[in-house]
């Protein structure tokens, strides 16, 4: 006997061309499930996060010799030793000062987390917009320099240095957006390869250098180097700013070293202890080939060339290897191995930048976009925005190396400092055992690196770091600007007391459905609100038009539409002040009553739509949405898609088509509708406690708590404590205010919220009512 079976299962939806193209270059979507899987290992680790760090080797003592040849002349290779000691010294100090931040904090966002845990959300975001600076100038430092290292071994791509960056960028791009861990073996490989084959140089130019000598270049014999003062260099060159300049250029050299505390959420567990093995490792590993290619420079005084190739190492492993076939092959390979890994050296950024941004866009103090993952389980978003800030910049230096240079310090070196000065704060707060040996270490990191800023900050200042100065306290601003606007919105819809499900009643619902034509967008309109089930539903036509008016009525008496359809004279076709005239209207003839106003769109092509339509619906909702007891609803309808389904063969008869309909309505309408008048403001919702935002002003109301009496700068100051339901709050009275306030009295307040760093947020001064 057959078996009764249920409907057939409807096809599957054919996904849509966004879908389909992403899947081609990105591959198929993870499962959130498999977020736990991308996890780096130490040895991976160390390849992927380290390569920023390790390969500022390459070109920090080129920038340092930039500064120095000008005036010291070859007096310039005996400073640069102690200039590089001076480094090193402070990269010891700055590595032992993150081994206790990756101890500590174990999830991603380094000292940003550090300075927000210690010093409150707001002055977290110093550390915060250095670190983003930081991200977006490391990936224009290191691509450019990378195509710096190919150059010199292929001089003849030289005119397209830029060209090539930018390409680097973008590939680094793509091949991140397909997942932390494809994109972290690959990476993995050229910091490997580099540390050897730089091993290999170091050790081979030392030996020689020692035993039988090196051979040194002769400024006077070459062209196209910086210019060489030939004077008493070594007085020269000993003057306080140039010493600082160049000092300031050798910093550059300890970019990186945060990107481990930045990104310990990737590292298996025990995350801590992990990160922090993998931190010392390649901390030792930076200085060994800092002190090594500085010493290198001093015995061959390599010497840097204006057009930015062929570099400082391309010259030194020249004079080491020699001009024998082996010496060819060992310089190809250093030049292989340096190009790789500073290109693989913005992908440091490449994991760190997502991962602090959505870091803070948590904490809401950027867009909310950049903490979701994408199709890979990463952080697409602040990929995406990396790679277009850091080509903008390509662009804009024209992928100069030495003018990257001055952008770049000031941002690593804050970062620094956040970091030293939160963990001290973190010791003086907890005290754990050895707690004064661990202070001495944060706070001298975090004071040597604020020394660090300011000397840039002067130094380098004509030469680009006032950009960064003048941006950096934009950005903080704006961060702080945004979270106070995602503050303000959530006190709105999460906050507002008064608002319990059964806390708002109304005697009657009243529906009002606009009429624009009678079509199916329409019917869906009225099905809709029929689906309400209100107390009277009502159709609604602005009269603009008379004569189409009288069409459009005739059509609805036509197909028997219910309801009857009211028409309603708009002589100065503003559609927006008649709809909400229209509510005020209904609310003030039956008090106690909710209205809702439906309104039909249609949604067309998405590009010829919006150049065809205009978005009156919009701005109507917008407008009724403002008015008390009141909410406007689009119910949208999809013509496009219907339109495809039936004309899929006949697109240019179609556009053809809308084209005309919509010129026809248009012209029948009369255009775009105008702005509404302005109507009373309804008064302001009551705000709970806890909901407060900093900055804005607010009203409040609760029981007061009780009441402290005080004196500030020899004046009376009365402190109300003030709570409700969520919590309580410090109001401050000066000038004898308040002084018949008494506890237990219910009051209103108004006023404007103030938070100093970690301190409780309080009202100063605000205005008092009793509650209605």
């Amino acid at each position: 006997m057959p078996t009764e079976t249920g409907p057939p299962a409807p096809p599957p939806l054919p996904p849509s061309y966004g879908y389909t193209l992403k899947r081609l270059f990105l591959g198929k979507p993870l499962i959130t499930d498999q977020l736990k899987n991308e996890k780096l290992s130490n040895r991976v680790a160390l390849g992927v996060l380290s390569p920023d760090a390790i390969s500022s080797s390459a070109y920090g003592t080129e920038v340092i010799l930039i500064e120095l040849l000008p005036y010291a002349a070859l007096g310039a290779f005996a400073l640069l030793l102690p200039i590089t000691g001076v480094i090193l010294c402070i990269l010891i100090l700055v590595a032992a000062s993150y081994c206790q931040v990756v101890m500590t904090y174990t999830r991603a966002g380094g000292s940003y987390v550090v300075a927000r845990d210690n010093f409150g959300p707001r002055v977290a975001q110093v550390a915060a917009a250095a670190l983003l600076i930081d991200y977006v100038v490391t990936v224009a430092v290191q691509a450019a320099a990378g195509t710096v290292a190919v150059v010199s071994a292929v001089r003849m791509l030289g005119p397209y240095s830029l060209e090539i960056t930018v390409g680097v960028v973008i590939a680094m791009c793509f091949v991140n957006l397909r997942g932390l861990r494809e994109a972290g073996r690959p990476f993995a490989v050229p910091t490997y390869f580099f540390s050897v084959m730089m091993t290999v140089m170091i050790t081979t130019g030392v030996v020689r250098h020692l035993i039988w000598g090196l051979p040194q270049y002769d400024p006077t014999t070459l062209i196209g180097t910086v210019p060489v003062q030939h004077a008493d260099g070594l007085i020269m060159g000993a003057t306080l700013l140039v010493l600082l300049r160049a000092f300031a250029n050798g910093g550059a050299s300890l970019t990186g070293v945060e990107a481990i505390s930045n990104t310990v959420g990737s590292f298996r567990e025990p995350a801590g202890t992990n990160a922090r093995k993998v931190l010392v490792v390649m901390a030792t590993v930076l200085a060994f080939l800092l002190a090594g290619v500085a010493y290198l420079a001093y015995a061959t005084h390599a010497i840097p060339y204006t057009a930015g190739y062929p570099s400082v190492l391309s010259e030194i492993a020249r004079a080491v290897f020699g001009s024998g076939p082996a010496g060819h092959v060992l310089y190809g390979l250093v030049q292989i191995a340096t190009a790789a890994i500073l290109f693989t050296g913005a992908n440091t950024s490449f994991n760190g930048f997502p991962a602090l941004a959505n870091y803070v866009a948590e904490d809401r103090f950027l867009p909310r976009q950049l903490a979701r993952r994408g199709q890979r389980l990463v952080f697409s978003n602040g990929i995406i925005v990396l790679t277009v800030l850091a080509v903008a910049l390509l662009a804009f230096t024209g992928g100069s190396v030495n003018d990257l240079v001055p952008f770049y310090a000031i941002g690593v070196f804050t970062g620094f400092a956040m970091a030293g000065y939160g963990m001290s704060k973190h010791h003086l707060t907890h005290r754990e055992p050895g707690w004064r040996y661990k202070l001495v270490i944060n706070f001298s990191a975090g004071l040597v690196s604020t020394v660090v800023v300011a000397i840039f900050a002067i130094a380098k200042f004509t030469e680009g770091a006032w950009l960064v100065v003048v941006i950096f306290p934009i950005l903080v601003f704006a961060l702080i600007r945004l979270n106070r606007e995602y503050r303000a919105e959530a006190a709105i819809l999460e906050g507002v007391r008064g608002l319990e499900p059964d806390s708002v009643t109304y005697d009657q619902h009243r529906v009002f459905v606009l009429v624009n034509s009678v079509d199916l967008a329409l019917l869906e309109a009225l099905r809709y609100g029929r689906g309400l089930r209100a107390d009277e539903l009502t159709a609604v036509h602005f009269m603009i038009d008379e004569a189409y008016a009288e069409l459009l009525r005739k059509r609805w008496q036509h197909y028997g539409l219910q309801p009857p359809l009211q028409i309603i004279d708009c002589p100065d076709r503003r559609l927006i002040r008649a709809a909400q005239e229209l509510v005020f209207a209904e609310t003030a003839e039956h008090p106690n009553t909710n209205v809702t106003l439906l309104l039909p769109r249609r949604s067309y092509s998405p590009v010829i739509g919006r150049l065809l339509h205009d978005r009156t619906a919009d701005r109507i909702a917008r407008a009724v949405s403002r008015l008390p007891h009141a909410a406007a609803t689009i119910v949208p309808y999809d013509v496009q898609s219907r339109i495809r389904q039936a004309f899929p063969d006949r697109f240019e008869e179609r556009v053809t088509r809308e084209l005309e309909k919509v010129q026809a309505r248009v012209d029948r309408t009369g255009g775009p509708a105008s702005e509404p008048r302005e109507q009373p403001v309804s008064p302001p919702p009551v705000i709970a406690v806890d909901s407060l935002v900093s900055g804005l002003r607010a009203t409040i109301e609760g029981q007061v708590v009780r009441i402290e009496d005080k004196t500030r700068d020899g004046q009376p100051l009365r402190i109300v404590v003030l709570g409700d339901d969520s919590g309580e709050i410090n109001v401050l009275f000066n000038a004898g205010r308040g002084a018949d306030i008494r506890p237990g009295q219910q009051l209103r307040m108004t006023g404007k919220a103030h938070q100093t760093g970690t301190r409780p947020i309080f009202l100063e001064d605000p205005q008092v009512e009793s509650p209605h």
